[in-house]
């Protein structure tokens, strides 16, 4: 496994040189806080915010946007790959004015951190505006496609929606919120989701499951430096679940296309055996050293480039920006059926 992936790698050039060839029209991208782009900064409740440094950092005019990163996420190398700059702006952002009349039109993030499969997971009964939850990313879309039609009339609209991609990654703070209340996970409440998008006419669905979150320095803490095997479990039994899932929605929509993402496969073979790749510390975090969270007054580390972490939670820009070409040009030990680059041409 190791070997492969380090295969991979080494054609990441190789990847982006052809990534030119696999545009899309747009992409629109859903999930949680490992692709949200600033969507929490315009939420006056949300305590679940990056506005602040050292995330940033590495960012152009160390910018810290909302990304839960010292730079671009994987939604960002994602976009990049399919030929856009990176990810479009966050839909609150817009203040409801879209540019869909105008040629460079490429998307909406709707992202939010903290949210998840259940419209429940990041909120609390005292703070139910700190996020933007899956079921509302999903009708703030349906809200784009309403002006698609207006622009466009339906026809024109439905076969626009055809051609883009819908990112979605989605799940982890499911899990996490899971383990740590013992609240039921109905992964099925997923699926309206997806149907109520394939209503109004997307076809094309890169999905990425739920890396090994127990091996997050936020978890390590509490299984004394050592991976939290339940929640990996849980992890890995998240990717066949949703493999089920779309494997029946596809058989019941012959016209879909999907690419499921597998993080965990992506991600443990690094964990494991990081002397096969590029990091050199695999367990802590780069902002606040893997014990504190990552604020103004945290330490941040030099080497950046080295570390998988970028925080308690979220992985660095490198780390980002090696899941996103394996998830783009990578076999089916990592995307299944197809590629990300195949999902663009189908």
């Amino acid at each position: 496994m190791a070997k492969g992936l380090a295969f991979v790698a080494l054609s990441l050039i190789i990847g982006v040189l052809q990534s030119a060839n696999a545009v899309v029209p747009a992409i629109f991208i859903l999930g949680d806080s490992t692709v949200d782009v600033g969507t929490n900064n315009y939420l006056p409740d949300s305590n679940i915010t990056a506005t602040f440094p050292h995330n940033g950092v590495d960012f152009p005019f160390q910018r810290a946007t909302g990304r839960f990163s010292n730079g671009l996420s994987t939604a960002d190398f994602l976009a990049k790959y399919f030929g856009f700059k990176r990810s479009p702006v966050s839909f609150l952002s817009l203040n409801g004015t879209l540019a869909i009349k105008k040629r460079k039109f490429r998307g909406v993030n709707f992202a939010s951190a903290g949210s998840g499969l259940l419209d429940i997971t990041g909120q609390t009964s005292t703070q139910k505006a700190s996020i933007v939850p899956m079921g509302e990313q999903v009708y703030q879309f349906s809200m784009v496609y309403n002006d698609l039609v207006a622009s466009k009339g339906t026809s024109e609209a439905q076969n626009f929606l055809a051609k883009f991609l819908i990112f979605i990654s989605v799940g982890s703070n499911d899990i996490v919120g899971n383990h740590y209340s013992r609240y039921p996970i109905p992964k099925e409440q997923f699926i309206p989701n997806l149907a109520n998008l394939i209503s109004v006419g997307a076809r094309k669905f890169g999905i990425t499951s739920v890396p090994p979150v127990g091996c997050c320095p936020s978890q390590r803490v509490s299984a004394n430096g050592e991976c939290l095997k339940e929640l990996n479990d849980q992890a890995e039994a998240f990717f066949s679940t949703m493999d089920t899932i779309m494997r029946n929605l596809s058989y019941e929509n012959k016209d879909i296309k999907y690419s499921l993402g597998n993080a965990f496969n992506i991600t443990k073979p690094v964990i494991d055996n990081p002397q096969n790749s590029s990091f050199t510390d695999v367990k802590n975090a780069c902002c606040g050293k893997g014990t504190l969270p990552c604020t103004p007054l945290a330490s941040l580390c030099s080497n950046r480039h080295k570390y998988w972490f970028w925080d308690l939670f979220h992985p660095t820009q490198d780390a980002s920006r090696l899941a996103a070409s394996i998830l783009f040009i990578g076999d089916s030990r990592f995307a299944t059926p197809i590629s990300f680059s195949q999902l663009a041409e189908a």
